[in-house]
């Protein structure tokens, strides 16, 4: 297996771009933040973003624990993979991970500054220092799971077509905030689940009133339970499902929390 390595400080912008480095170079899968990635899909490893503490996050990284450097290395073996990108914030880390895992050294470390200008750079750390975000190169439903909670949103790489339209790039990045960031937790109240709720119910036909709704929240992701009454007449499990379906969907997309479920009960029908 031919290793390669990424390399730069903290904040410059390594993950947003090793996507596409991997694509330039032909490689299949990378390690970043004591994850093992191939292609869109974590394989093995945990995320260093969800330690508690940053000395936590650089240990997670450096597959400082025997468990998780040994699942990850045995991972990689198993893979079949020819090509490897390992990233670090220097090149003895890059080094220090392909040890730890058992690797081969790295035939090639490629500098954060040989494939991003120094404008890139310089917005990629305004955005670490000002909204304590992180980039994790897989789509968002591999992650959401995990980071429930913490800003989740989905980032596609773009590229200029013809000189005027933006096209989508085929690979997809996930953008968080760290247990460990310096903003603190992210919550949010049942008020605002209910008036996601009520939002979706008043454009739907058939539903009388919203009585109760509440929310249930786990590091895992959110419950949302909702008590209505129906109208006489409606087709009540279709109009329940209909509804469970858009509240699911409303949710997901206005909130950083992975919504797990949503329950509705039927108190009544109502004329």
């Amino acid at each position: 297996m031919e290793v390669y390595g990424l390399s730069g400080k903290s904040g410059t912008g390594k993950s947003h771009n090793a996507s596409k480095l991997c694509r330039e170079l032909g490689i299949e899968g990378l390690i970043d933040d004591g994850l093992f990635i191939r292609g869109t899909e974590i394989v093995a490893g945990k995320s260093a973003k969800k330690e508690n503490t940053k000395l936590g996050a650089v240990r997670c990284a450096i597959f400082n624990e025997e468990e998780h450097r040994s699942s990850v290395a045995r991972a990689i073996k198993e893979s079949g993979l020819d090509k490897l990108l390992v990233l670090g914030t220097s090149d003895d880390m890059v080094r220090l991970i392909c040890e730890k895992l058992e690797l081969d050294p790295p035939v090639r470390i490629v500098k954060i500054e040989e494939i991003t200008t120094a404008a890139q750079r310089k917005i990629a750390r305004k955005s670490r220092d000002e909204g304590g975000i992180h980039v994790i190169p897989v789509p968002t439903l591999q992650v959401k799971k995990q980071f429930s909670g913490y800003f989740i949103d989905a980032r596609k790489g773009f590229k200029r077509h013809l000189g005027t339209e933006m096209i989508p790039d085929e690979f997809e990045r996930s953008v968080v905030r760290p247990t460990y960031s310096y903003l603190g937790d992210f919550v949010i109240s049942d008020r605002a689940i209910g008036d996601i709720v009520h939002c979706v119910a008043d454009g739907m036909t058939g539903i009388d009133e919203i009585l109760w709704v509440s929310s249930d929240n786990s590091s895992e992701g959110m419950f949302v339970r909702i008590i209505l009454l129906l109208k006489f007449g409606c087709k009540v499990r279709q109009l329940a499902e209909a509804l469970q379906s858009k509240v699911y969907d409303a949710v997901s997309s206005m909130t950083a929390f992975n919504v797990l479920g949503v329950d509705i009960e039927v108190r009544g029908l109502r004329d």
